[in-house]
């Protein structure tokens, strides 16, 4: 791991942004929501907050094929390689624009996810937000599809249980769209716990009430759909609620955040209306949620988010929520 500055000490600790100028390199097309633009809005937005002095800006690593191989099959990844490198538009397994450099962003994104979480166990940052791209929670184990090539938030559960021991692990996200790939990742599984709320009916189709998980993940997974129009009622409500009250009982180990700004009044692809004070509320609750189950150990990644104002400004009340907590605000 290398990191562009030293690390903070126990006494002032402070909050990791995982980023690096790579992720402007994954190309999607002209016009497309997805763009660099989005990076370098939020990072012009952290740079230019007045809490930026509270940020340990760390770069990230590619992942290795082991750490996919965690939670994705081999064939695709070969696939996706192949795909990229062959010069392909389109990941040939779904709606997943590529350009040259896209292999090598998406193993940086993944493998940036696996930093955060060596910082954040490590206690050499309070806590860490990701700048990734391309982002990652609709990536199934053998498909690409969403924007998405391989789940970053996947990888890290994985990768902080097998390599930092971590036992339980709870993503939650409030993307407005159903992370459907982080969900097929965890199904059976009873050591992750998935919580999600969501545009309902809306891409990719997937996150009904009754999709609870199965066998021995049988009631780790927790969707909660709500219609076009929904907001803080409805999306705090259901975290401050019934997302509370489950954590507590399976009290995970880690937390991480699918941080989808695309639930944001105004995005272009999603018809929910949070404003930039619920995305910093949501962020409190879910420290509070780390400090008391998981000794204060939290990783956000960022997912959607299209409207570029609405991005920059929703990403810097997450982080600031993020930093004031790591100074004892």
């Amino acid at each position: 791991m290398i990191q562009e500055s030293s690390t903070a000490t126990s006494i002032d600790l402070k909050t990791g942004i995982v980023h690096a100028d790579i992720f402007t390199e994954h190309d999607t097309g002209f016009g497309h929501p997805e763009s660099p633009a989005r990076y370098v809005v939020i990072i012009d937005h952290l740079r230019n907050a007045d809490y930026a002095h509270r940020l340990e800006w760390l770069a990230p690593r590619p992942a290795n094929r082991e750490d996919l191989l965690r939670c994705h099959l081999g064939g695709y990844i070969d696939l996706a390689r192949r795909d990229i490198q062959g010069g392909g538009a389109y990941l040939s397994t779904g709606d997943t624009s590529i350009g040259p450099r896209s292999w090598d962003t998406s193993l940086m994104a993944a493998g940036g996810a696996c930093v955060a979480v060596d910082v954040v166990v490590q206690r050499s940052v309070k806590n860490a937000f990701c700048v990734l791209r391309p982002p990652g929670h609709h990536a199934t184990p053998g498909r690409g599809m969403g924007f998405c090539v391989f789940n970053n938030t996947a990888v890290a559960a994985r990768y902080a249980q097998q390599c930092h021991g971590i036992g339980k692990v709870l993503v939650a996200d409030w993307d407005v769209h159903h992370g459907n790939g982080t969900q097929d990742a965890f199904y059976e599984d009873d050591s992750v716990f998935v919580f999600s709320t969501h545009q309902w009916p809306w891409y990719p189709g997937t996150g009904a009430r009754d999709e609870t998980g199965y066998g021995r993940g049988l009631g780790t997974t927790m969707n909660r759909p709500f219609p076009e129009g929904s907001g803080r009622k409805e999306v705090f409500g259901a975290f401050a609620g019934e997302l509370l009250d489950a954590a507590r009982r399976f009290k995970p180990e880690l937390v991480l955040i699918s941080a989808g700004f695309d639930s944001r009044d105004g995005d272009p692809l999603g018809g929910f209306h949070l404003e930039d004070e619920d995305f910093a509320d949501l962020t409190r609750l879910m420290l509070d949620l780390a400090d008391e189950c998981a000794e204060g150990r939290l990783v956000s990644l960022l997912e959607g988010g299209y409207e570029l104002h609405g991005l920059g400004s929703s990403a810097r009340a997450h982080c600031g929520a993020l930093a004031n907590h790591a100074a004892g605000d």
